[in-house]
């Protein structure tokens, strides 16, 4: 009898784990960042640290994003100067602007994973987005200081904002893509940070693609 309960067991044993990305969010700033993700959480990065979750195989619409000057309390509520997510640590969706986002899918149809940085939050933290694993090599950077040379009318406290929250026009929000084309302050992020997405309808050299179940890692002041 004992034989019998133990089969199914082992048999559960021997099923695959479900497929999953690592993702590896290091610090290499001088001062703290408050790593946010969705999914994944948050946590308080102090320099030097590191932090590693995992990601299911297939999903969609995916984001990691530094936040700067956070406060929380023991229970997780507080506020961020930068990217703050409706006050938690734990973020469940997207951060305010201005924040340096990286953006991914994985494994989606055809097999591989799709990934990018994106500047149309805005700008706070100078950060890397790398695979390390399945061969793949090549990912985007911005590893520039951006909010040293932020135009006037951009800058905000921690960081260099996005036009369309500031101005909240067309020209720079882009309902559409034959209302969407670059504009002075697009050109600026993109001198800045050639690898990233400077508005909502950049060309594709800023996406990036590798085989799906890749991991990856998220460097902030690479």
């Amino acid at each position: 009898m004992a034989a019998q309960n133990t089969l199914p067991l082992l048999l559960l044993a021997l099923l695959p784990l479900a497929a999953a990305s690592t993702f590896d969010v290091a610090n290499n700033c001088s001062y703290t960042v408050w790593a946010a993700a969705s999914p994944g959480g948050g946590i308080q990065l102090n320099p030097g640290q590191s932090w590693s979750y995992n990601v299911p195989d297939g999903t969609t619409g995916g984001r990691v994003w530094p936040r700067t000057g956070c406060t929380f309390n023991s229970t997780g509520n507080g506020h961020c100067q930068t990217g703050d997510c409706g006050g938690v640590l734990a973020c469940t969706g997207s951060g305010q602007s201005p924040n340096t986002l990286t953006e991914y899918s994985l494994n989606d149809p055809g097999g591989l994973d799709y990934f990018d940085i994106s500047l149309v939050d805005g700008f706070n933290v100078p950060l890397s987005f790398k695979p390390t694993s399945n061969g793949c090599t090549s990912g985007p950077s911005c590893a520039a200081d951006v909010n040293a040379q932020c135009p006037a009318e951009l800058q905000v406290p921690g960081g260099c904002g996005d036009p369309c929250t500031i101005f909240g026009t067309p020209e720079y929000c882009c309902p559409s893509p034959s209302s969407c084309n670059p504009t002075k302050y697009s050109k600026y992020f993109k001198s800045q940070c050639p690898q990233a997405f400077s508005y909502p309808y950049d060309d594709n050299s800023a996406t990036f693609a590798c085989p799906g179940n890749t991991n990856y890692q998220i460097v902030f002041c690479p």
